[in-house]
């Protein structure tokens, strides 16, 4: 989420300073700012919750498409009509500017807690002393979310705890990259700060605001990420000390043991996620077969227009048609596929109802004939979270006279805005409102922070620590299962795993290239995937698994339904019973399916064979994109010498070349 703001340009590297903003509560609004002296803001109550709020930049909802949940498309639970450049070694470059490298809402972050925090101290400041302490708190965790997005970017990052003054030589020092184990400590001491001021719930009372839950949530996953990364990458230049790291004889005062940071980190995410999993209970799922699921808690969660009174949900984005704020996600979602679809990897990765994978003897799976085939006795959340023909879209009195409107069969060879990509469409987030379905009048909310994800936190990190499923992680993961409609013990899957069968699904099956050889890790893996579908953390986590080394040597075809097999007839003319679907590398016509003779299962990035397809032998991958290249001003900006881009006091990333517009090299 965007807001407007007035601010003061600075020159160097260092560019932004907002001075004011006008009083505001709530998540969704963008109030118009004033321009008001420094001296004579930040005094009250309200202008600290006016400050902090116009600065939430969490991803929510926007504009056109699936909105959030479109935000796994480029992984291989989710995929779009056009794959990302990542995996395209050499298509992914350097830039000469832009990019990640900046620090315009970490100087305003720090401008807010340099001013307000002498004035808090001091007593100063006018209003209710616990409002003022929690406005204070969100001000320490945004810049630890700040933070956190460096640290997923670059890793090694510059901490800078001030504003700095428009002179160069303070600006290049300040510049210096310290070692991202560094930053993670210093982004879990700000979230220290906002947990102890935080109040269990925003002064307003509502969860548009973060509060104490939403920040120990956030802190688990920042702990976990540091942990789970420095575990799996450990040996290699992306983790300091490890060789070829080109931090080497630059970064000052450098010392490390990373097997003491592993467990640090590891107790801290186990710490703060079982605050919140103790403290939050799960949302009802009654289990309903995904036909109707308008009235099922869990389902109405994702999608519903008030989300205040849902357990699980910590902190969410409210929208109001009626004064502009809104979006299309109902639109896409319900009427259509939104240009993205779920995976036959995804799909196949989820267990039946009884514990088993889909593989293995007497599991009781229906085969992929039809799509409505895969759902069959699945864990629930297959069920209810992907739609398919027959499934009622909404009633509309008005349009019908009450009558139920249904799921058509999933449209893959049409516009691309709206197209169904893989045949596997998503339904999570969707309303049965119809409203919603009509237009970009959407104002269902959109979750920022859900309890679930800190049971799953819990889980990873104890084991990763312990080597041992304890008697906290259990509870969590019966629960999360119970919820699913899966069987909760967990040791059933566990012995019928076959990480032959799991690797054609899954990319978590591997790290560092190789495939996981306990499978009590890797169904964890598989349970973080089955329970966050579609809500966006599917490249986080597999960058932090080291997940996607085999893609330089295995590269992988993304796959969705079942196309050439009795569904083929779906896309045949009404009038003249010719089929629609032209295969890919047909003579004189433009293809709009993949060919049978490669598989039976549609391949989105296999209809277009032409050398300007990048994916169009899979996805591949490089080593340095687990990190994003920094853009060759910014070492021009902090060179020692001027225009001399050797002298810059910062390095570049691993692989990534210092040279504009060139690819990375291994």
């Amino acid at each position: 989420m965007k807001h407007s703001i007035i601010s003061i340009k600075k020159s160097g590297l260092i560019a932004l300073l907002a001075l004011a903003a006008a009083s505001c509560n709530k998540f969704t609004d963008r109030p118009p700012l004033s321009n008001i002296t420094p001296d004579q803001y930040l005094l009250r109550e309200a202008d600290l919750a006016a400050y902090t709020i116009a600065r939430y930049s969490f991803p929510t909802h926007e504009g056109w498409g699936p909105g959030m949940h479109s935000a796994d498309n480029h992984t291989d639970n989710q995929a779009t009509s056009g794959a990302a450049t990542r995996w395209a070694p050499g298509e992914w470059r350097v830039p000469q500017d832009g990019g990640s490298w900046n620090f315009g809402n970490i100087r305003q972050h720090n401008y807010f807690l340099e001013t307000v925090v002498p004035r808090w101290k001091a007593g100063t400041l006018i209003g209710n002393s616990a409002a003022i302490a929690h406005y204070v708190g969100e001000g320490y965790f945004l810049r630890a979310y700040e933070y956190f997005n460096k640290v997923q970017a670059f890793g090694d990052f510059p901490i800078i705890k001030q504003t700095l003054p428009d002179v160069r030589e303070a600006l290049v020092e300040a510049s210096k990259r310290r070692p991202r184990n560094e930053v993670a400590r210093f982004i879990i001491s700000d979230l220290d700060s906002a947990i102890s001021l935080l109040g269990a719930t925003a002064p307003q009372g509502a969860k548009n605001r973060l509060n104490k839950n939403a920040a120990l949530l956030f802190k688990s996953r920042v702990a976990l990420h540091e942990a789970s990364w420095l575990t799996y990458h450990k040996g290699t230049a992306q983790v300091p000390g490890g060789p070829g790291w080109p931090g080497t004889g630059k970064v000052e005062n450098f010392n490390i043991n990373i097997d003491a940071e592993i467990d640090f980190f590891l107790t801290h995410a186990m710490d703060a996620a079982s605050q919140v999993a103790d403290a939050v209970q799960l949302v009802t799922n009654t289990k309903d077969n995904g036909y109707n699921s308008s009235s099922n808690p869990y389902f109405k969660m994702f999608g519903d227009m008030n989300l205040g009174g849902y357990s699980e949900v910590l902190l969410w984005r409210a929208y109001d048609a009626t004064k502009g704020i809104n979006h299309n996600v109902g639109h896409y979602v319900n009427q259509n596929g939104g240009n993205t679809g779920f995976t036959r990897g995804l799909v196949d990765n989820f267990l039946m109802a009884n514990g088993l994978p889909i593989y293995a003897a007497g599991s009781g799976y229906q085969g992929d004939e039809w799509v409505s085939d895969v759902k069959v006795g699945r864990d629930n959340r297959l069920q209810l979270f992907m739609k398919v023909p027959g499934e009622l879209r909404f009633t509309d009195k008005q349009l019908t006279g009450g009558a139920a409107i249904v799921e058509g069969n999933p449209d893959i060879i049409g516009l691309a805005e709206t197209r169904y990509v893989t045949g596997y469409a998503l339904k999570k987030g969707m309303s049965y409102l119809s409203a919603q379905a009509e237009g970009n009048v959407g104002s269902t909310g959109s979750i920022v922070f859900r309890a679930a994800e800190a049971y799953l936190n819990y889980i990873e990190a104890s084991y990763l620590k312990e080597k041992t499923i304890n008697g906290k992680a259990d509870q969590y993961w019966r629960a999360l299962r119970n919820r699913a409609g899966v069987n909760p013990d967990y040791m059933i899957t566990v012995a019928a795993t076959d990480m032959t069968e799991e690797a054609k699904n899954d990319f978590g099956a591997y790290s560092a290239g190789q495939l996981i050889s306990d499978p009590i890790l890797y169904n964890i893996r598989r349970e973080r995937r089955s329970e966050l579908i579609a809500e966006g953390m599917r490249y986080f986590d597999l960058k932090r698994w080291r997940a996607l080394d085999q893609l330089k040597s295995k590269p992988y075809h993304i796959e969705g339904f079942k196309v050439w097999g009795p569904m083929k007839d779906w896309y045949n003319n009404p009038t003249t019973g010719d089929s629609r679907l032209i295969e890919a590398g047909t003579p004189g016509r433009t293809a709009n399916v993949s060919k049978k003779s490669e598989s039976e299962y549609l391949r989105p990035y296999r209809v277009n064979l032409s050398a300007s397809n990048f994916w169009v032998d899979g996805y591949k991958w490089a080593y340095a994109h687990y990190l994003e290249p920094i853009a060759i001003n910014h070492f021009l900006q902090s060179a020692q010498t001027q225009g001399e881009i050797a002298s810059s006091v910062i390095y570049q990333n691993p692989s990534w070349p210092m040279e504009a517009n060139v690819g990375a090299t291994e």
